[in-house]
């Protein structure tokens, strides 16, 4: 089920959605063929219901969008980035459960 909370974004309006925002965001770098990163894809949905209109969650698909990852020195994925007035205020790499990802977005609100 397709989720209209999470904002999927490129390396094309990365800086204008992600960078720009008002809102904390958290940006989960993933890739359709990655097991673990289909995993925590439902986390990533209830967490975009959870924060709505308090943060936003992305996710970018490395494979389609190089170049944004490369700058963020992104190895290995999923690697989840929180993102604060453009800063990086913290950053997961690896399935991590809800409960971890709730309070680093917490942290940032």
């Amino acid at each position: 089920m397709a989720n209209d909370k999470v904002v999927h974004v490129s390396d094309g309006d990365f800086e204008s959605k992600v960078i720009g925002s008002e809102l904390p965001c958290l940006v989960d770098f993933w890739a359709p063929w990655c097991g673990p990163c289909k995993g925590i894809g439902p986390v990533i949905d209830e967490l975009a219901v959870e924060f709505d209109g308090k943060a936003m969650v992305a996710k970018m698909n490395v494979d389609d969008n190089p170049s944004t990852p490369g700058k963020f020195g992104i190895r290995a994925i999923p690697t989840l980035i929180l993102f604060k007035n453009g800063e990086v205020v913290d950053q997961i790499t690896g399935a991590v459960g809800k409960t971890q990802l709730q309070e680093m977005i917490k942290k940032a609100l």
